[in-house]
C-alpha cells in the first residue's frame, strides 16, 4: 500500500508515519531523509539541491521530484512506501501520480492530520528531535518526553530542537505558507476518494499513536 502523511507541521505527522512504518515494514520516507542521503552522497542531484538550500532558498522541482522518484525505485519500497512531506504543492502531486502510473501504481491513502492551530504551535515549541539521523525519533516535552531528559529512548543519542522550532514567529511563518501551498491539496486526493482526515487533539483525547493504531485495524481489515 503506498500511503502520504498529509497535515501541519506539528499534527503528528512523522509520529503516525512512524508507526505504520514499524508495523507495516514500508518504508517512511521524507524529502529531508531524501536530501540529506543524496548531500552526504554527493549525487549529481544532491550537488545541486546543496547550492539552493545554502543559499537558505527551497529546492526546486526539477530537482527534488527526480529525488523522490529514484528513492521509490529501491527495493524497500517496492512492496509500499509512506511519504512524510511529499508532495507539497499540487505540482508535485501531479509528478507523483505521472511517477507511479509508470510502474501501474498508485496513492492508495492520504492521512490528512488536523490540530488546533494554537495547540499546534505548542506541540512545535516544545517538540525535541533525535540527533542521530539513523533514528529520527521526535518527543515532546510536555506529552512524549523522553525518560531521561535530554536523551533518546530508542538510541542514547542528544535531543536536539530545530532552529525553527524555537520561536513563534518561525512557527507562524511555516504554518501560513503551508496554509496557502500545501492545503489544496486536501481538495486534490479528495475528488481522487483516498483522502482520510483524522483530528488529533488534547481537546478529543486523539493522538497520533490512536490514529496509527485504526489506520492499521483498517488495513488489516479489522
Amino acid at each position: 500500500m503506498n500511503i502520504i502523511m498529509m497535515g501541519a507541521q506539528g499534527t503528528g505527522k512523522g509520529t503516525v508515519a512512524g508507526i505504520l512504518s514499524e508495523k507495516t515494514g514500508w518504508p517512511q520516507i521524507s524529502t529531508g531523509d531524501i536530501f540529506r542521503k543524496n548531500l552526504e552522497e554527493k549525487t549529481e542531484l544532491g550537488i545541486e539541491a546543496g547550492k539552493y538550500m545554502n543559499a537558505g532558498n527551497l529546492v526546486p522541482d526539477e530537482i527534488t521530484v527526480p529525488m523522490v522518484a529514484n528513492r521509490l525505485n529501491e527495493e524497500d519500497a517496492k512492496a509500499g512506501f509512506i511519504l512524510d512531506g511529499f508532495p507539497r504543492t499540487i505540482a508535485q502531486a501531479e509528478k507523483l501520480d505521472e511517477i507511479l502510473k509508470e510502474k501501474n501504481k498508485k496513492i492508495d491513502m492520504v492521512i490528512n492530520l488536523t490540530t488546533p492551530r494554537e495547540e499546534t504551535i505548542e506541540r512545535i515549541l516544545t517538540r525535541r528531535v533525535c540527533s542521530n539521523q539513523e533514528c529520527k525519533a521526535t518527543y515532546n516535552l510536555v506529552m512524549h518526553p523522553p525518560k531521561v531528559e535530554g536523551v533518546c529512548d530508542k538510541c542514547g543519542a542528544e535531543l536536539v530542537q530545530r532552529k525553527d522550532d524555537s520561536s513563534r514567529e518561525s512557527i507562524n511563518k511555516r504554518l501560513e505558507i503551508y496554509d496557502t501551498q500545501t492545503a489544496p491539496l486536501v481538495e486534490y486526493y479528495e475528488k481522487k476518494g483516498v483522502l482520510r482526515t483524522e483530528e488529533v487533539s488534547t481537546k478529543v483525547n486523539r493522538l497520533g499513536n490512536d490514529v496509527a493504531d485504526d489506520v492499521l485495524r483498517d488495513i488489516k481489515g479489522e
